[in-house]
């Protein structure tokens, strides 16, 4: 069976490799997209990535094609349509939890360098300035933390955060009973904003969470609050979030992924002149941290995702219950 995988680098195709079942691949490093979805001619197979679209005009192309099955090395699904790809039979699987602990780790890791300012004193130090002027932080221990959405990531977040002795409150459609019992306090997405000293994202891109921090949201945070987003980029209204930063109502943003993204992160752009306005305008602000969307890229997280990638392709082969597979109703 051929697989045709989008959007590959060098570490995709090194983890792919060393855990194929016996396929034969083809790595594409452009993304699939309606200029792109050509290349899908004679495989059975294509493999895509968080930035990739299989929207409908793909999707009919997969359908000419003969793709018989799509399959997504991520967790989300917003980038593909399924009620389509439903339509035309063209199942579409997922891997639902790859490391948790990894992108929980780097919310954290987020936290702390906007927090102590670890990555103004390196630079600070290789310039011979060991000045500690502007570098104060504030202790973790007992802020309120707003952890939205507690999922497998959100509940490692909300493990890791137990052990700074923060204080933790959390909003989700389904709240869980060993976050609750563990002493976490859910509550409406209003009141856990409220007061919070700190608000991390964890939960899926839907309609409904769609661009959940706006103006109108934005104004129920704490003043000189810290923002941390580590699920997906248009659960943030940028241009809000922006003006919320000029006037200091957000005191620091921290950013793994960004609405815009595709395009640009994964991608080397230091020699070009980026064409993205808001996102120079966020990089131009002294108390926002963008890394791009290296949350999940960690060897355990590498290694689940090529492991479940496969096996959902053996599910398939084999004319087995796909474990994985995303619905309609999802």
């Amino acid at each position: 069976m051929k697989v045709a995988v989008f959007s590959t680098y060098s570490y995709d195709e090194e983890f792919f490799n060393r855990f194929n079942t016996g396929y034969e691949l083809t790595f594409f490093i452009l993304p699939l997209n309606e200029q792109t979805a050509a290349l899908t001619k004679d495989f059975d197979v294509i493999c895509v990535f968080v930035n990739d679209k299989v929207n409908a005009a793909v999707l009919n192309i997969l359908h000419k094609n003969g793709v018989k099955l799509i399959v997504l090395r991520c967790a989300g699904f917003n980038n593909v349509d399924i009620k389509l790809a439903d339509k035309l039979n063209i199942p579409v699987v997922r891997v639902p939890a790859y490391s948790p602990q990894a992108v929980a780790e780097h919310a954290m890791a987020l936290i702390l360098t906007l927090n102590r300012k670890t990555h103004k004193a390196y630079n600070r130090v290789r310039e011979g300035n060991f000045s500690l002027e502007k570098l104060m932080g504030f202790n973790l221990h007992n802020r309120k933390v707003a952890v939205i959405g507690t999922g497998n990531i959100g509940k490692a977040f909300c493990n890791i955060l137990t052990g700074f002795g923060c204080k933790i409150s959390a909003y989700d459609i389904a709240p869980d009973p060993e976050l609750k019992k563990s002493g976490v306090k859910y509550g409406t997405l209003e009141d856990v904003l409220a007061d919070a000293d700190i608000v991390s994202l964890h939960c899926p891109l839907v309609e409904s969470t769609r661009h959940l921090i706006n103006q109108n949201t934005l104004k129920l945070f704490k003043p000189g609050a810290m923002l941390v987003n580590t699920g997906r980029g248009a659960l943030i209204n940028t241009a809000d979030t922006i003006a919320a930063l000029k006037s200091g109502l957000l005191g620091y943003l921290g950013l793994d992924v960004y609405e815009q993204e595709g395009g640009l992160f994964f991608s080397d752009k230091s020699e070009d002149i980026i064409q993205d306005d808001l996102i120079t305008r966020l990089i131009s602000f002294p108390n926002v941290l963008i890394t791009s969307h290296q949350g999940f890229f960690t060897q355990e997280a590498m290694t689940e995702i090529a492991v479940i990638t496969f096996n959902n392709i053996d599910e398939f082969v084999k004319k087995e219950p796909l474990t994985n597979r995303v619905v309609v109703s999802d």
